[in-house]
């Protein structure tokens, strides 16, 4: 009798699941006892309703997919520390920047003109790939009635910075949440990336550098007052990284 290549088809799929899902369980299991014995919690912390032992469980697979053996000792421990630098890397997402902004102050003499911090300093992770965007933000605002504390500014460029990202979503979200909160006059923001998505795979292009902004208020409908923003933090396509 012929065998039904269909049936030898659905046959090989469901063995090769059960084998998937079985080294998938073993995976786990060995993570959860390594946090049994490091005597802390890392088997049963739940974050976003994934615990840390699935998450690290998920890092030995790929240490494995990779072509090591995640039982190595130069590499067993490296599924907890992974887990530990991604709190790191995107703390942002349990920080509300609009929060950081509230706190004003108003005995400004009268100020109205330009407020501008420039080279704040970021590392975000490109969203696509996970790889590291390296940059700096310039951020400028002309006050209406009142200021904000220069350090909530380069605050909410981390909060949004520690999250998966592409630059033109950063820039954006950077100047419309001090725009909705501070409701300025105008707000301008550049921001000036090296992405390792491209520098350091794919392509291969290193010193390339991605360039955005975004204008509102008088830094869009006033050119003069642009191009004075812009002289302050020197030409941005000749912008040398700090």
């Amino acid at each position: 009798m012929t065998a039904n290549p269909s049936m030898w088809r659905f046959r090989l799929f469901h063995s090769t699941a059960r084998m998937a899902t079985g080294k998938y369980t073993n995976q786990t299991n060995q993570t959860r006892r390594d946090a049994v014995n490091r005597g802390d919690s890392a088997n049963t912390d739940a974050r976003n309703g994934v615990g840390r032992g699935d998450a690290e469980a998920a890092v030995r697979i790929l240490i494995q997919w990779a072509g090591d053996d995640p039982d190595r000792e130069g590499v067993r421990g490296t599924p907890a520390r992974l887990i530990r630098a991604y709190e790191e890397y995107f703390a942002g997402y349990h920080n509300d920047p609009a929060d950081v902004l509230e706190r004003t102050f108003e005995e400004t003499e009268g100020y109205d003109e330009m407020v501008v911090l420039r080279d704040i300093s970021f590392q975000s992770h490109c969203e696509h790939h996970i790889a590291p965007i390296i940059g700096c933000v310039h951020v400028a605002y002309l006050p209406r009635k009142r200021v904000v504390g220069i350090s909530k500014l380069a605050r909410v460029v981390e909060i949004f910075a520690r999250r998966l990202q592409i630059q033109e979503k950063l820039t954006t979200q950077i100047a419309d949440t001090i725009n909705d909160v501070l409701q300025p006059n105008g707000v301008a923001v550049v921001i000036e990336a090296a992405h390792h998505c491209m520098t350091t795979r794919g392509i291969h292009r290193p010193g390339t550098m991605m360039v955005t902004s975004r204008m509102l208020g008088g830094f869009r409908s006033d050119p003069k007052t642009r191009r004075e923003f812009l002289t302050m933090i020197g030409n941005p396509v000749n912008h040398r990284m700090r």
